[in-house]
Parts: C-alpha cells; sequence; structure tokens
C-alpha cells in the first residue's frame, strides 16, 4: 500500500523566523498561532517556496528544492486572506472546472462565476479562493488565516470544507489562526510561534 504523503519542515530558517522542524501526518491538521509580526505569514510563504530561506520541506519523498517553485505550490499550495485575481470574471480563475457540491457547501451560487470580481465582498473573494485552490487537488494546504475577514457562519462552512478535504484526501493542512475557539475546533496539535520558534501547546 502506499504511504500517503505527509508535510515535513526541516531546520527551516527565514529571516527572523527558525530554524523550524515540523512534521505533519497526512490527514492532520496543525495550527500555529502568535501575535502579530511574530512571522507566522513569513514561515508558510518559506514553506511555499515564495521566500529566500534555508533549510528545506519535503512532501513524502519529494523535496521542495528538487522541484520550481510553481509545481511544488500545486501540492502544497498556498492560501493567503488576500488572493490575487488576474482576470475580470469570476469563472475565467478556475482551470479545473468547479465542485458544485463545494460551492453549496461555501454559501455560493451557480451564479457567482459569472461575477466581476470587483463587485465581490472580500468575504466572498475569500471564498472563492479557497475553492480555485481546493479544485487544484492539493495534497498539503498553507493556510494564513483562511477565514479571517468571514462571518461566523461563512467561517463555519469553511471549517467544515476543510475538515471534509482533509479526511477524504488526507490532506496535510498547517493552518494559521488568531481564535483561540477556531483552534481547538479544528487542531488535531497546536504551536504558539515566539521569538522565530514553535512552542508545542497540545
Amino acid at each position: 500500500m502506499q504511504a500517503l504523503p505527509s508535510l515535513r519542515i526541516q531546520q527551516l530558517v527565514t529571516l527572523h523566523v527558525g530554524p523550524i522542524d515540523l512534521a505533519i501526518a497526512a490527514g492532520e491538521c496543525v495550527c500555529i498561532h502568535g501575535a502579530s509580526g511574530s512571522g507566522k505569514s513569513l514561515l508558510l510563504r518559506a514553506i511555499a517556496d515564495l521566500d529566500a530561506h534555508r533549510g528545506d520541506a519535503h512532501l513524502d519523498a519529494t523535496a521542495c528544492s528538487s522541484l520550481p517553485g510553481p509545481a511544488w505550490r500545486r501540492t502544497v499550495a498556498l492560501l493567503v486572506a488576500e488572493s490575487q485575481w488576474w482576470c475580470e470574471r469570476v469563472g475565467d480563475h478556475f482551470d479545473h472546472g468547479v465542485d458544485a457540491a463545494w460551492m453549496e457547501q461555501l454559501g455560493l451560487p451557480d451564479a457567482a462565476l459569472d461575477w466581476q470580481v470587483a463587485r465581490c465582498s472580500t468575504g466572498e473573494r475569500q471564498r472563492l479562493a479557497l475553492l480555485r485552490t481546493l479544485m487544484q487537488a492539493p495534497a498539503a494546504l498553507l493556510l494564513d488565516e483562511p477565514t479571517g475577514n468571514l462571518d461566523q457562519d461563512s467561517t463555519r462552512r469553511v471549517e467544515s470544507l476543510l475538515d471534509a478535504y482533509r479526511q477524504q484526501r488526507q490532506a496535510a493542512l498547517l493552518w494559521v489562526s488568531h481564535d483561540p475557539a477556531q483552534i481547538e475546533r479544528v487542531a488535531h496539535r497546536s504551536y504558539l510561534l515566539d521569538n522565530g520558534r514553535l512552542h508545542g501547546l497540545r
């Protein structure tokens, strides 16, 4: 039986963060929190190979350093609070089609694909960016405040979809959150990032 992919970070150093060692099993959700400016986003960007760093990350036996950045990010996907949009129409960003059930689960109508990005609220763009990311079927997700701009109902919808994706695809999730209640709901383990190092909480 083929082993499910795990995400391993080894001696990763970027700017004022690190060295970081962390292993996230397939199907596991690990949360990180910390004060503003502690480097949570910097850590995710380094794992995604968007910023210069030392050390390495591995998805199962595949090292980040062995792949071009875009190829790595197709399997280890970074979702930020304010995603980039390069076409005027929402649907033009979905090269892999759309799962109608996921649209419904996120509280988005079918007509959302015909919306102009400019008319979408911040929360709508955040949910659509999540949908766009999941349609690429990544094996691991780096989530930078994925519900930061959402109301309570939309937050629970996102949490539910991510939980279902994690279980069905056995994806490894590394989730940055500022909300202790959310961390309690979604995390198998959680860490505080302080002075550039991770401190285990549970």
